[in-house]
């Protein structure tokens, strides 16, 4: 079983519980498992979720609701239409708001007894230690790989338990890295995977009832690690299939030789870890590329001259479904085998949804011998900004 040690400010001690939080919290008061003691727990607990979007909308719910004394929420985008089929803690209305005042306002609603604390900003390597620290538990609730890792180092080097959950499309896992004795995230994942292999939520979707699953998990996890209650999933990954509707567990076990949590550690401070993880970190210059963009006002006017263009679609075949622009689809991955199909002779603009893949396949056919290639700036996103509204954005 894996607990947690509250500083000596946050002992349950010296807290106590008003009227109105004992009416509020009497379901958890009458049972045994957590009665006054457990309440006060939570009460003097302080919990940090970095995303407060996907798996940040169920943690920060659920766990707002359970009494957690303070909460902290770290964000730094804004609200999207994209995101109201999954992220339950914002409505239509605060499409365009800062997630972080949206989900505060929220949670201070659901349970103004908390405290919350809000961190309006990129979670890195220069601030991750400071912030982490004031903090009992933290709660991984975010979607790319630098992040993971970054989170995970920061509370090897601290001593903080990391509660982890990670979706796609109708799969999802949790676990509990950082737990003392047990595994952290470089133990199950030494190396991450090369750049744009794993696609992301927004390019591979994500089923929105699938972070209320993991994240109610997480949130669970970080009750019971509070609490001392119960087999924590510390050593062991939960994974969770939608479709089949089964979980099933991977026992994880510490890597001695783990360059992070090992009996010999070489890593002792933090890194950069989009470098680490082989991405362009935002300050970075942008590579060198020998495929110039063309805007999707110049692809309109030059559609309308009737100039002998070939529009290439990598999309997948579901979302040409969506929407197209009448291009020819040959799906990303499906380019390598299917190059044949193409006339190097004509000039050929590539296009996705936002750009990247689009980027990605007009370099493999520029090293192929192509080069009359365009890649078209924005995707069909911009299109639709720029061009033609009717064309729906997803």
């Amino acid at each position: 079983m894996a607990t947690i040690s509250q500083s000596p400010a946050g002992s349950a001690g010296s807290a106590k519980l008003s009227k109105e939080e004992i009416l509020r919290y009497s379901r958890h008061l009458i049972m045994p498992e957590v009665g006054m003691e457990g309440q006060l727990k939570l009460k003097q607990a302080r919990v940090l979720c970095i995303g407060t979007g996907g798996l940040g909308a169920p943690l920060g719910l659920y766990l707002a609701a359970a009494g957690i004394g303070t909460l902290g929420l770290m964000d730094f985008d804004v609200v999207d239409f994209t995101n109201l089929q999954r992220q339950v803690t914002f409505g239509t209305s605060d499409v365009g708001r800062p997630k972080i005042a949206a989900a505060a306002e929220r949670l201070r609603n659901m349970n103004p007894n908390i405290e919350i604390k809000t961190f309006e900003t990129m979670l890195t390597s220069e601030n991750a230690l400071e912030l982490f620290k004031d903090f009992d538990v933290i709660v991984d609730g975010t979607d790319n790989f630098p992040t993971r890792y970054l989170v995970n180092d920061a509370c090897v080097l601290l001593g903080k338990p990391n509660v982890y959950g990670s979706i796609f499309r109708f799969e999802g896992q949790a676990t509990i890295f950082g737990a003392s004795g047990g595994p952290c995230y470089r133990c199950l994942y030494p190396e991450p995977p090369p750049p744009g292999l794993v696609p992301s939520c927004a390019e591979g979707g994500v089923l929105g009832v699938l972070p209320g699953i993991v994240g109610s998990i997480q949130a669970m996890e970080t009750i019971k690690l509070i609490l001392g209650s119960g087999d924590s999933l510390a050593g062991r990954l939960l994974l969770f299939d939608a479709l089949g509707m089964k979980f099933r567990e991977l026992k994880l076990r510490k890597n001695p030789a783990c360059p992070m949590c090992g009996e010999n550690r070489t890593i002792t401070k933090l890194i950069d870890y989009y470098e680490f993880c082989g991405i362009r970190g935002e300050e970075a210059p942008a590579p060198v590329t020998q495929v110039p963009e063309m805007t999707p006002r110049e692809l309109k006017a030059r559609l309308d001259r009737g100039d002998d263009l070939f529009v290439l679609d990598v999309r997948e075949l579901h979302e040409y479904q969506i929407c197209h622009l009448n291009g020819h689809l040959i799906p990303l991955g499906e380019i390598p085998r299917r190059v044949q199909e193409l006339d190097s002779s004509r000039e050929i603009v590539v296009h996705c949804k936002g750009g990247k893949r689009s980027a990605e396949a007009a370099e493999f056919l520029s090293k192929a011998g192509f080069r009359k290639l365009w890649n078209l700036k924005g995707g069909i996103l911009a299109w639709s900004d720029e061009v033609d509204s009717s064309v729906p954005k997803y």
